[in-house]
């Protein structure tokens, strides 16, 4: 092996181990070519199209995403309008509640002074028409009475009605003049 050596240096050149041989310098750019090439031809338009295809999966996401978000601001916007309207017309109806609720109760309020009024008058105009027959059959009874007892004292009968009744009525008069006199008092 060593006289191979001997005989590969002992032909003439001597070997630099950092310049390379222009056959080793060709070789290696044509299969660089080649090799450049089949990359550019066939890997280069998959990773293109691979990369394209992913560009527009994720633009078409991000526009779906935004209208996706759009419509639900959208809808966001319009439940919470609704939302406000509903409020707005529950506080309507609830005052109209209480107005009506106030109305109703002046009302009953009303109608209750009314009947208790009419009660009143009606007892009154009661009251009154008991009194007039107690008056009257008080007046009866306190003529019959007067009568006799007038008729005793004086000893003779006074059984004349015309006599009898201007006796009773003068009697009768002059107890309402002193009633009135006294209540006056």
């Amino acid at each position: 092996m060593n006289s191979l050596v001997i005989l590969a240096a002992g032909e003439g050149e001597e070997l630099n181990p950092l310049v390379p041989h222009l056959e080793e310098i060709a070789i290696s750019l044509v299969v660089f070519a080649i090799l450049f090439f089949a990359v550019k031809k066939f890997v280069v338009p998959n990773f293109e199209k691979t990369f394209a295809e992913r560009t527009q999966a994720i633009e078409g996401g991000i526009a779906a995403a935004q209208t996706k978000q759009a419509e639900a601001d959208a809808k966001l916007a319009e439940l919470e309008q609704q939302l406000a309207e509903a409020r707005h017309e529950a506080a309507r109806i609830r005052e109209e509640a209480r107005e009506q609720g106030a109305a109703i109760i002046a009302e009953m309020r009303e109608q209750a002074q009314a009947e208790a009024s009419r009660i009143v008058e009606h007892g009154k105009t009661q009251i009154e028409a008991e009194r007039q027959q107690a008056v009257t059959s008080l007046r009866a009874e306190v003529g019959t009475l007067a009568t006799g007892l007038a008729g005793r004292i004086v000893g003779e009968s006074l059984e004349d009605d015309a006599r009898s009744s201007r006796v009773v009525e003068r009697f009768l008069a002059d107890l309402e003049t002193a009633d009135a006199a006294g209540r006056n008092a």
